[in-house]
Parts: C-alpha cells; sequence; structure tokens
C-alpha cells in the first residue's frame, strides 16, 4: 500500500488511518462531525497527495484536451483552473477532474486517485497530436486548507497577496501552485507542491494556523462537507454509465465542440433524459446510504441512493440519487427503503442548507 509523504504527520496527529485507493490515508482525527464544523467555521488541513496529476504539454495540447474533455478550454486563460470531465465512447464518464492553464499548450489534469491507471490509459488511446501525456501523480504533494479563516492561516507563507487569487485561479510560484480551488464549499486553498518540501509545508500551515485553532481533517468530513455542497463524488453519484447530462453536469458539458461523446450529449439536452440525479433531505429520522433504493407514493421503485449521510452541519439524513425523471422536480415527495423501513424525505436543489 502507497504512502502520502505526510503519512508521519498522520501517525503523530493519531489519525484513523485506512486503505483508500490503494494508499493508507487519514479518515478521520477527532471525529467526522467535530472535523466537518472546524472547516464550516474555522479552518482546516486536508492531505488529498493521492490524487492524481498528468502534465499535458506540445504543439497541440489544447487541441487535444478539447478533443477528449467535455468543457471547453479555449475559454480559460493563463493562471486559470476548470472544472471537467472525461466522457467515455458510449456517453458515460471515465472521471471529473480539474484542469490547470500554465501557458499556451502547457495543462496539468488532476484526477481522481483510484482512476489514475484507467485515466492514462484512456487518455494515452486517444492520444492522436502532438501532445506528450506525463505522469507526475508519485512527486507531489496535495494540501488542502479549507475554510473561512483559510486565506488568514496560509497568506504570510507566501510573498504574492493570496487575495488577489480569484475562485478557480492560481499561483506558480518558486515550483509551488497555489490555487482557490477546493471540494469543500466552505472557500480555501490548494497547495501543490513536491514531495521533497511536503513536510515543512505542512509544519508551516499549522505554524501559522495556531492562533486560529487549525484542524487536521481526515477524508470522512471532506465527504459530508462536498454532499452537503451536492458536489459529485466519482464512484457514486457519477461512473462510466451516468451521463454528464443526467448528473446536472451540463454546464461543464459543452457541445458546440466536438470531443468524445458530444453527439449523444447534444442529443440529450434537446431530447432530455430518463433519469436524474437529485438531492434530497429525510423527512424522518433516518441516515440513507448508497445504493438504497428509492420509492415513489405507490411503493414503486423509481431510482437510487448513490451517497448518503447523517449531515453534521443540519443534523438531519440528506442525500443524493438518481430517479426518473418525472419524480425529480424539487418538492416532492419520495421514499427511501432503508431495510424493512421506508421513511420519507424530501427533494431539494443542493446545497443543502
Amino acid at each position: 500500500m502507497k504512502k502520502t509523504a505526510l503519512y508521519e504527520k498522520h501517525n503523530l496527529l493519531k489519525a484513523k488511518l485506512i486503505d483508500f485507493a490503494g494508499y493508507l490515508m487519514p479518515v478521520q482525527y477527532e471525529g467526522v462531525t467535530k472535523e466537518h464544523l472546524a472547516v464550516k467555521n474555522n479552518v482546516g488541513v486536508f492531505d488529498v497527495s493521492h490524487m492524481g496529476e498528468f502534465y499535458v504539454h506540445g504543439d497541440e495540447a489544447e487541441t487535444f484536451l478539447q478533443s477528449v474533455l467535455s468543457n471547453d478550454i479555449s475559454k480559460i486563460a493563463k493562471g486559470q483552473a476548470q472544472y471537467n470531465c472525461i466522457p467515455n465512447d458510449v456517453g458515460g464518464i471515465v472521471d471529473d477532474l480539474i484542469l490547470y492553464k500554465f501557458e499556451n499548450n502547457r495543462y496539468m489534469m488532476v484526477v481522481n486517485a483510484s482512476n489514475i491507471e484507467k485515466d492514462l490509459d484512456f487518455l494515452n488511446k486517444k492520444n492522436n497530436f502532438n501532445a506528450q501525456i506525463i505522469n507526475v501523480s508519485d512527486t507531489y504533494s496535495l494540501i488542502a486548507i479549507q475554510g473561512p479563516n483559510a486565506l488568514q492561516v496560509i497568506d504570510p507563507i507566501f510573498n504574492f497577496n493570496l487575495n488577489e487569487i480569484k475562485y478557480y485561479h492560481f499561483e506558480y510560484y518558486d515550483g509551488i501552485i497555489v490555487s482557490n480551488t477546493g471540494y469543500t464549499g466552505c472557500g480555501g486553498f490548494e497547495i501543490y507542491c513536491k514531495n521533497e518540501i511536503a513536510k515543512n509545508m505542512w509544519a508551516k500551515i499549522f505554524e501559522y494556523g495556531k492562533k486560529y485553532d487549525i484542524k487536521p481533517i481526515g477524508l470522512a468530513a471532506r465527504d459530508t462537507l462536498r454532499l452537503e455542497m451536492g458536489f459529485c463524488l466519482y464512484g457514486n453519484d457519477i461512473d462510466e454509465t451516468t451521463s454528464p447530462i443526467e448528473a446536472g453536469l451540463s454546464w461543464i458539458t459543452k457541445t458546440n465542440k466536438k470531443f468524445t461523446s458530444s453527439e449523444i450529449f447534444k442529443k440529450q439536452k434537446i431530447q432530455g433524459v430518463k433519469r436524474k440525479l437529485i438531492g434530497f433531505t429525510m423527512e424522518e429520522k433516518a441516515i440513507p446510504r448508497k445504493n438504497y433504493d428509492i420509492l415513489n407514493q405507490d411503493n414503486e421503485i423509481i431510482g437510487a441512493v448513490t451517497s448518503g449521510t447523517m449531515s453534521p452541519s443540519l443534523n438531519i439524513g440528506i442525500g443524493l440519487g438518481y430517479v426518473k425523471v418525472e419524480y425529480s422536480k424539487p418538492g416532492m415527495e419520495i421514499f427511501i427503503q432503508i431495510r424493512k423501513n421506508i421513511k420519507k424525505a424530501l427533494i431539494v436543489k443542493p446545497p443543502f442548507k
């Protein structure tokens, strides 16, 4: 099992470690609720070094990326990031990712840890252009500082003004990338640095964060935070069988250009889809979980839960799931089959508040 460059730090902090995508990762330190609320109300630090990074360089790098990514990358400028997905050949999703533009024809893709090899294989098969794909995943560490006090903590570390980095933009300085991105919905920054300096960077963050009572945060709270925002998790809410149109990702699916499965998505945008990803809150005391059946008022199965938890912020059960499109309107009542019990829920549009 792989370990990140920060593994020793997690051991010293007495983190509970689990196997995640082939890495030994901290799932929690003090408890999910405590860590979740620390990020929501203050500031927390995640080690997400298991994520994959690919450089894409070359004379036709942009042309290649336009042909394999769903979003229109001609719209992003140097120093800008863009949420994207890699569609497969049958209208599903190989992976979702963030694309960073350094220069014309110089990019970095940040992909999900569990999909690194699969993504690389798919991209290489599609690369009929003068573009070079370099997997640098094992050389980079990724530290996410999230929460309303994130800026105050890390601004003194760098000799440029982080306040000037707009949302989904980044600065590249001395081999370090500082981006105003994150998957918590609480604001903050992500720092990409070489493994050799990761421990030092982590120590600096905690040193400057001491007066803000900064906390280390595990992957469990990362999941509850993203779910409260209604953000999709690959392997749960999106996968090889789900269309970005079904998943509510039409906004990153630009069918004014040609790319893998673009004709399928264009048709879906015009004709509609048969199922849709919805958010819901439990109206009764219950915690929804992945693969639980979603029922209508006649107890007919109309879909399935893809993500579910007890919301630490709201103290109620929340979830995402696919349902037949006729049952997808916010305000509609649905029912979740939880083992032998059927519990009432209400369709709502995320983020959950």
